[in-house]
């Protein structure tokens, strides 16, 4: 197994992903990606989206807030690619999207003879273009380990594509399975739920991918400063300051998800790195 090159539409230079242009015309590397895991939540108007916006303008207004977003969409049913060149248009030329893997391929399918389906996604996902960013693939809690249809679901894949993996069965933690993503390239998804780490902290690209499902704070879903404190810690302890990790939050009722954005913003640049934009303003989370 050989080592995935960098993802695609880095700098010839450095092959890393830059942030636009800092005051000055300086570039600086992007540390932490940070966003949501979608954009289209009914509990969002009136926390985050103004309540007069139309639904067909959101996600303008989520990429003015936010350089990334993670689409689960694309899990549930796999839109023409035409959406997916639908999405470029609609967003600034410094957005990313990430992708979450069609459930075809790895709940239907589990992995099994993944050209067809990696295919078919990737048909949409390169529509993207400069923006397309990781490929999520999120196994089911009751998917035990198989090493080797992993290692040969991740060769599917075109090189450059970045690949992050969130296997959910304990058997999938183990030395095996961390030597394929390593060989391949490949992150571990670092999942947090109750505020906790669920997977084992390990580095396994050079770059790095965390998801928060759900906080414990003192309103549910959303997170304590103290448990994303110490993930900001984490993610300066596993990968060096110009690493890029991607950390987004599927937290989205109340509109946690986007309060807990700007709140783990401020204690990644608290720790020395570089946070993407989240929205300038206070989003307070809805009591109902």
């Amino acid at each position: 197994m050989s080592q995935r090159p960098p993802a695609a539409n880095v700098t010839a230079a450095t092959g890393r992903r830059v942030s636009p242009p800092a005051p000055g015309g300086r570039t600086r590397p992007v540390a932490v990606w940070v966003g949501c895991s979608g954009w289209q939540y009914t509990s969002w108007r009136g926390p985050f989206y103004p309540p007069g916006l139309p639904q067909a303008r959101w996600l303008e207004h989520y990429a003015a807030a936010f350089a990334t977003v993670e689409v689960n969409n694309t899990f549930y049913r796999l839109p023409p690619p035409e959406t997916f060149e639908t999405w470029a248009r609609r967003t600034p030329d410094d957005f990313l999207v990430t992708i979450k893997a069609s459930r075809y391929l790895t709940h239907v399918k589990r992995l099994r003879d993944p050209e067809e389906p990696v295919g078919r996604l990737m048909e949409g996902a390169t529509r993207l273009g400069a923006k397309l960013g990781p490929v999520l693939l999120q196994f089911p809690p009751d998917m035990k380990a198989a090493p080797e249809a992993l290692d040969r679901a991740l060769a599917a894949f075109p090189a450059g594509v970045r690949l992050a993996v969130e296997p959910r069965h304990r058997s999938w933690f183990s030395a095996e399975t961390r030597a394929v993503l390593e060989a391949r390239g490949a992150a571990l998804c670092l999942a947090d739920r109750m505020s906790r780490p669920i997977t084992p902290l390990w580095a396994t690209a050079d770059w790095g991918y965390v998801r928060f499902h759900e906080g414990r704070g003192a309103l549910r879903p959303c997170y304590g400063r103290s448990a994303l404190r110490s993930w900001a810690e984490r993610i300066a302890e596993l990968w060096p300051a110009d690493a890029d990790v991607y950390a987004y939050f599927n937290n989205d009722p109340r509109g946690c998800a986007v309060h807990d954005t700007r709140v783990f913003a401020r204690l990644v640049a608290d720790r020395g790195l570089v946070p993407t934009r989240v929205p300038e303003t206070p989003v307070h989370p809805a009591l109902v």
